[in-house]
């Protein structure tokens, strides 16, 4: 290896280090979309549980969950209605159809 290689190897980022502020910013946003991701999710699936387990759920109950996840999601990620439409809605949907025999 001569110095060529040797100095590009280190500016590079191979030691995991940030080359600059940027990426610095850039890695503390993936790590707070990656745990806004979760936290919708896990709050998705409470949700889930909810109105597949509780007996005592009236219909509109459930439907004002539903919907009251849907805002927090949207609060969340403010831009991304179709991503939840696409991703979420169809589940609850489902659920719903199933554990109140609608249609």
């Amino acid at each position: 290896m001569n110095v060529g290689e040797r100095s590009e190897q280190s500016s590079s980022g191979e030691t995991g280090q940030p080359r600059n502020l940027g990426e610095v910013r850039s890695r503390a946003e993936a790590e707070e979309e990656a745990r806004k991701i979760r936290r919708l999710q896990v709050m998705i699936s409470m949700v889930m549980s909810v109105i597949s387990q509780d007996p005592n759920l009236t219909v509109e109950e459930a439907a004002e969950m539903a919907a009251n996840a849907k805002r927090a999601a949207l609060a969340m990620f403010p831009d991304k209605e179709l991503a939840y439409d696409i991703l979420y809605k169809p589940r609850l949907q489902r659920l719903m159809n199933e554990r109140f025999r609608l249609q």
